[in-house]
């Protein structure tokens, strides 16, 4: 079993969700439909979106600095689409999308406006951006430092459910961070990474939230490499009022390279979910 890799480079929150959108529904397409027609209308579905997107850019309304896809976005979307729905393609199970964000804050479904501490205009003046998303979870942020990564794919390819998916995540990202002599774990009830779980101080290296719907799934993880801690005082991370957020840098006085930990985190999370993950 595959998954393409794509490294959008540092890209604008918005114009990320959107791309994951598209290849989500291309997913979902495939699996609610057995006819190659239906893998030609959503690409051609996603080709008209993807030129609608340029075109924003184009015109000054979006705001990424896509260093991968550039003028690229539009084909490499309406492509990857036509892979994704192709009821023939079967051995493809999705895509892992790696991004870089511009400052953002963003609340799951489930997650509460109170833990936010500052007005949208203050996150505004500070330079961020602001989303009420359909993922799990609470309040978090992403930004410059931080490695975010994006699955869309078919667990039932994989031949796993959802907690077992998201235990793959986590294992991922603890395998990565141990590189770095950093002993990562879990809290039960609180999902993501923490570093001292069962200490006084607990504090989460790295965020997990995850939509799915017929056992396709997006949005993902949020690994702190270099981030700067401070975005974090704005708000209750992950709606906690008791417990703290850390990065690789923070735990270890040193500034690891973001290249060098997404080949660790692509590793390890293929290994995890046995799905050799490509260019």
């Amino acid at each position: 079993m595959k998954a393409l890799l794509r490294d959008l480079g540092t890209l604008e929150y918005a114009a990320c969700w959107k791309l994951q959108q598209e290849l989500f529904d291309a997913l979902l397409a495939r699996k609610r439909s057995g006819s190659r027609e239906c893998g030609e209308r959503v690409a051609a579905e996603c080709a008209s979106e993807a030129k609608t997107a340029d075109e924003s850019t184009s015109a000054g309304r979006a705001s990424e600095t896509n260093t991968d896809a550039g003028g690229a976005f539009g084909p490499m979307l309406a492509a990857d689409c036509a892979r994704l729905a192709d009821p023939h393609g079967r051995e493809l199970a999705g895509e892992v999308l790696l991004v870089e964000h511009t400052p953002v804050y963003t609340l799951g479904k489930s997650g509460h406006a109170e833990n936010l501490l500052v007005s949208r205009e203050a996150l505004e003046a500070a330079g961020a951006g602001f989303f009420h998303i359909d993922r799990g979870g609470d309040i978090t942020f992403h930004g410059p430092g931080q490695l975010v990564g994006y699955p869309i794919l078919d667990l039932e390819c994989l031949g796993i459910g959802l907690r077992d998916y998201i235990d793959a995540l986590e294992e991922a990202v603890i395998r990565t961070v141990d590189r770095y002599g950093i002993r990562g774990g879990r809290i039960h009830g609180a999902s993501g990474v923490w570093i001292d779980a069962e200490g006084r101080r607990p504090r989460k290296i790295c965020a997990i939230g995850v939509r799915s719907s017929r056992y396709v799934t997006m949005h993902g993880f949020a690994l702190n490499v270099t981030t700067d801690l401070s975005w974090f005082s704005r708000i209750n991370p992950c709606g906690f009022t008791d417990r703290g957020v850390t990065s690789i840098a923070s735990e270890t006085g040193s500034t690891p390279s973001m290249e060098e930990v997404k080949r660790l985190v692509v590793r390890f999370l293929s290994e995890e979910l046995n799905v050799e993950i490509y260019k």
